[in-house]
Parts: structure tokens; sequence; C-alpha cells
């Protein structure tokens, strides 16, 4: 695309190495500045693993010493980590999204075993950065998702040179002989009883994340946690069954697992806790984005969703294919980019549940358009906007098209 704007371009290497460096440089930045605010705060600051010994008392183990600490009130915000699951080989031969950039040289030709974002994700840079890929999902792409979206993906991603091996699943990692084809060994069967093998340079796990509430002492205090997911259970204001104790963040049962989620909803804790706000997260309209190489972004409901809820008589969809400007001054009209939004038919007008865009900055254009759908937008009040051109967001203020007509929405070039 380059010589199309008048560049010269001349094929170049990456550096595997170098990518790394500067991940791991600004990651211990973070630290080094997350530290330093707390001592500027007057916040003490424990390195060590905590455990509830009643309601009120917290021991933490380090490798110094045990302390007792004790607090009126306990808020916790443990996350979660990557899933190693049951695979017989996995935790000795394949690493998680945790371990990518602590690899000292480029993965080469790699397996990402998951259909959810992270797997996706990690699909979709490594490829672009020059390492072959193949993603082995057991079932669905992006569950929980809109499967439309999710389709589109998989057919950018598969264009890009992304290979999928679908209903299968992964019965053990082990170490090759080596040889061309990779120095990992992964064994497998599809739903149908066929067998699956392959060789790999590196096999990426990323299949769920299990919440960090192991060796935390909440049986101590008799904390309720999910049957099976073992989250904490927590009301609408973070609070679990024992009244002083909090959990907010990916560790709390039904919350979307999204870190801006967590921040916001240990801010909002914090004020309830020390300040006179009532103030609460609402979880009905978080926006998100799959930041796979054509990005996809959404708030609200999906179709299916929509339908299940609603029923499909009572929705309509409104969407169009479109061709960003940067693609069509170099000649090539990327129909690979589609918007929606999904509508409940309300009294001879139409209110927006969910909005969908896969295309260029899609997160850009997803986090303004949140908060129109959270405050009760109508597909009217779209058209009546005034458009910023050339965006790709215009494409929202320009829906004719709806599926219920059967109608070919691919008519939008370049957002004109």
């Amino acid at each position: 695309m380059l010589l199309f704007f008048g560049w010269d371009a001349t094929p170049s290497g990456h550096r595997w190495e170098t990518l790394v460096e500067n991940v791991q440089n600004h990651i211990k930045s973070i630290n080094w500045m997350y530290k330093k605010d707390l001592k500027k705060q007057g916040i003490t600051y424990y390195n060590g693993f905590a455990k509830l010994v009643d309601k009120h008392t917290v021991v933490i183990e380090s490798d110094k010493k045990n302390e007792k600490i004790t607090g009126e009130t306990i808020i916790i915000a443990t996350g979660g980590r990557p899933n190693y699951d049951d695979i017989p080989g996995a935790l000795e031969n394949a690493i998680t999204s945790d371990d990518l950039f602590t690899l000292p040289q480029e993965p080469k030709n790699t397996l990402v075993i998951g259909g959810g974002y992270i797997a996706l994700e990690s699909a979709g840079f490594l490829q672009e950065l020059g390492n072959q890929c193949t993603v082995l999902v057991r079932s669905i792409l992006l569950r929980g998702f809109d499967q439309q979206m999710a389709g589109k993906i998989e057919e950018q991603m598969t264009e890009s040179g992304v290979k999928f091996v679908k209903k299968c699943i992964v019965l053990k990692i082990s170490k090759d002989g080596g040889g061309e084809g990779g120095q990992i060994r992964v064994e497998g069967q599809y739903e149908d009883d066929t067998p699956y093998s392959d060789s790999f340079n590196t096999v990426l796990l990323a299949i769920g994340r299990t919440p960090n509430t192991s060796g935390l002492g909440l049986e101590n205090v008799g904390i309720k946690t999910h049957e099976s997911t073992g989250k904490i259970i927590v009301d609408d204001y973070d609070r679990t069954n024992i009244p002083n104790i909090y959990a907010v963040g990916d560790v709390a049962f039904g919350r979307p697992e999204l870190t801006p989620v967590a921040i916001q909803s240990g801010k909002l804790l914090v004020r309830r806790l020390y300040t006179f706000s009532t103030l609460h997260p609402s979880y009905r309209f978080v926006p998100t984005t799959v930041f796979t190489p054509l990005e996809y972004g959404c708030v609200g409901d999906s179709e299916e969703r929509a339908i299940e809820t609603y029923g499909e008589n009572n929705i309509e969809v409104f969407h169009s294919s479109f061709s960003p400007l940067e693609s069509s001054l170099a000649h090539r009209f990327d129909w690979r980019c589609y918007a929606k939004i999904v509508c409940i038919k309300e009294e001879g007008r139409m209110k927006v549940t969910g909005l969908h865009i896969l295309g260029p900055n899609a997160g850009e254009v997803t986090q303004g358009f949140a908060l129109a759908l959270k405050l009760g937008a109508y597909k009217d009040d779209f058209d009546l906007l005034f458009a910023i051109h050339p965006t790709n967001a215009q494409i929202f203020t320009k829906f004719q098209v709806t599926k219920s007509s059967g109608e070919d929405a691919d008519i939008q070039r370049c957002c004109s």
C-alpha cells in the first residue's frame, strides 16, 4: 500500500529480540510508576502471598517474614491467570500469553489453542510479524460475541495466512524429535473422532482464565464462590456474603473480564466506602474491542442475544460493508470492513441495543458510541448526526439497508 502513497518500500526484517526488550522495559516502567505512586500517597505496599485468617485479619507470607495486618474493610482484587487445563504435557511444553514476551527468540511456527479474543489477537499479530500461525479451537470462535462478526474475523485472518483447526480437542503435548516441522508435537481428536497430529516450534495456550482465589483462605471466613468458575459471588455493590469484604475485577463472578471494568469498579467502590457517593457501575453497555489485525469493536447486544431476549420479530438489524478511504486511494476496495446496529422495535422507533464494527481503529470508534447506547439512543438519533468526513465512524450515520429486506449491504465505498 505504501507505494500508492508515494513511498519507496523496501522489505526489511523484524527483530523479535528488540520487541521483547522494549515490552519488558515498558512493563518495568509501569511497575516502578505504581510503586512510586503508592509511596507518594502514603500507601504501604507488601509483596507476598495474602491469606485471610478471619474477616478482619490477613497474613502476608513472603520470603523475608510473615506479617499479620488487620482492617475494618477488605477488598479482594487478585484478578486471574491463564488456564493450563489438564492437558498432558501442557505445563512442560506450552506457554501462555503471560510468557509470550519472555521468549528469547521468535516463536516461528506457532499453534494457538483456544478461540477467544486472546487467542485471536495473539495469532493475528504473530502472523503479521511473519510467524506462521495455526488456531485450534474446540467449538466456536469468540463465544459470547456476535457470531457474524466472529466469522468475518476468521475470513480476514484466513486471508492473511492464519490456519484454523476447528472442532478439535487437544489430547497431548509432547517434545518432538526435531526436524523442520518443529520441536513440539500436538496430538488431538476431531469431533468425528478423526485423529489430529502436527508439530510446531511454539504452542500457546489461550483457553480461558482461572480466578486467583486458591490459597486466599476464603474458606476460613466462609466467603461464597461460584461452583463452576470458582469466582467470588458479589452483589451489585461488589459486597461478598461477608459484609465487610468486597471483591472487584476478574475475581468477582458476573463481571466482564476487562481491565477498564476492574479499574472503574474499584474506583467507585472506594468512593462509596469513604465518601458520600452512591454510584455503582452498570454492566449493561460495556464497550470492548478485539484487537485482531482488522479490529472488531462492539457494545451492547450481539444479534444472537437480541433475538434470544426480544424475539426475532421484535428486532431489526441495519448493516453495511464499507471500504476505508486509504484502501480506495490504494486502488484496493477493502470490503472486509463491516458495521451494523441491532435495534429493538418500539412503537414506530428503533432503539439501538447493540453496535458492531469491523475495521481500522474500531476501538476508537466504539468508545464514543458506547455512551449513546447507555443513554438510550434510537436509530433516528444516529441518522440525524452530522458525519465527520472522511472517517470510518461515519458509516453509523448512513445505514439504509436492513437485514430483513434481503438487499445487498455492500454499497458504501470509502464512507463517502
